[in-house]
């Protein structure tokens, strides 16, 4: 089965006024509208016009926003040899983590543990593969929930030195990794936590950037640290990659660069017709 959208529009809405500090009475004064026509567009209304003010004012895109509404997106398929995705339950939701690896080499590296890493290990032994080290995105529980099993013979373990774990190796953000004949960049996408690192895998027949929180498919995480700082640094680092490279998030499907510049709302800009 697809793995569902991370988030719905309510939760778009919910992040874009929680970064900037807009509650709902706030909105209605920001937009000149009662407050319960905001009200009814959460619980269902499809008010184009409402749609329109409500994204204008929290720098949304509207289309791609009443997309998300209808139930009208949802990206292609992304199947990449060298990239496994591994999605499993964590509380009420779920988390994914990802092998990847060199096809001539068959040397490997884990990105994340998910709530379980019991099928990232069954994977590399039924692929007979060689799991060289572990990298984090960063370190909230549901990514680093599962490290015992996956550090099957002490792999070195990696995080950024903003965000230290215990056991880990720490680098700061644009020093770079080898596996096999392929290139990992590190770049800081902090906002949604402190430490945040998307990793850049050069090597493979796509580009790979496995991002953690900074950005899912139609969404990006919550500005747990810094709104600001979130965007600036999903767009400086990740939607300025080329728009066929493969987006690996911390939660819900894959996707793509190109995909994320034409549905995503928080980026109106990528737009044709920017609202």
């Amino acid at each position: 089965m697809p793995i569902p959208l991370e988030d719905n529009y309510n939760d778009v809405i919910g992040k874009a006024q929680r970064g900037l500090n807009l509650p709902d009475d706030a909105l209605a004064a920001r937009i000149g509208m009662p407050e319960s026509v905001i009200t009814k567009l959460k619980e269902g209304s499809m008010d184009e016009i409402v749609f329109d003010k409500i994204s204008r004012a929290l720098n949304l895109h509207a289309g791609a926003l009443l997309a998300m509404a209808k139930k009208d997106w949802y990206p292609d398929p992304v199947r990449l040899v060298g990239v496994e995705q591994f999605n499993t339950p964590y509380e009420d939701y779920t988390v994914n983590a990802y092998v990847v690896w060199d096809p001539n080499t068959k040397l490997a590296a884990a990105f994340d543990t998910g709530a379980s890493a019991k099928g990232m290990v069954d994977f590399i032994a039924s692929k007979g593969l060689k799991l060289e080290a572990i990298y984090l995105t960063h370190t909230h529980p549901d990514h680093v929930a599962d490290l015992a099993t996956l550090r099957t013979a002490n792999q070195p373990l990696f995080a950024c030195d903003k965000e230290p774990w215990d056991g880990a190796e720490l680098f700061d953000a644009g020093h770079e990794f080898s596996l096999g004949g392929l290139r990992i960049e590190t770049k800081q996408t902090s906002g949604h936590s402190r430490g945040g690192i998307t990793y850049v895998i050069h090597g493979l027949d796509e580009r790979v950037a496995i991002v953690g929180d900074a950005l899912f498919a139609s969404s990006m995480g919550g500005g747990m640290v810094s709104w600001a700082e979130a965007l600036a640094t999903n767009r400086r680092y990740i939607l300025s990659n080329p728009d066929n490279t493969v987006i690996c998030p911390g939660h819900g499907p894959m996707t793509t660069v190109g995909q994320e510049k034409a549905h995503n709302p928080f980026y109106p800009e990528y737009k044709p017709s920017a609202s």
